[in-house]
C-alpha cells in the first residue's frame, strides 16, 4: 500500500469521523442515516491512520506531497 493521503486530507477525515460519531452517539442522527454516518466515520477514522485510501488508489489520486 502506497501512502496517498496528505496532512490536510488526514485532518479533515479525522474531524469528520469525530463529528459523525458524536452525531450518532448523542442521538442527533439515528436510524439508517445514523448507521451510514457511523460506517463512513469508521472509514474516515481508519484511512488516515494507515495513510492510505483505496478509492484514491482506484481513481489515481494522491494528496500526499
Amino acid at each position: 500500500m502506497t501512502k496517498n493521503l496528505g496532512s490536510a486530507d488526514k485532518i479533515i477525515r479525522l474531524v469528520l469521523a469525530v463529528v459523525f460519531g458524536l452525531l450518532y452517539f448523542t442521538g442527533t442522527v439515528g436510524g439508517t442515516l445514523g448507521i451510514v454516518l457511523l460506517v463512513v466515520g469508521a472509514i474516515f477514522l481508519i484511512t488516515p491512520l494507515i495513510n492510505f485510501c483505496p478509492l484514491y488508489k482506484v481513481l489515481g489520486i494522491s494528496t500526499k506531497k
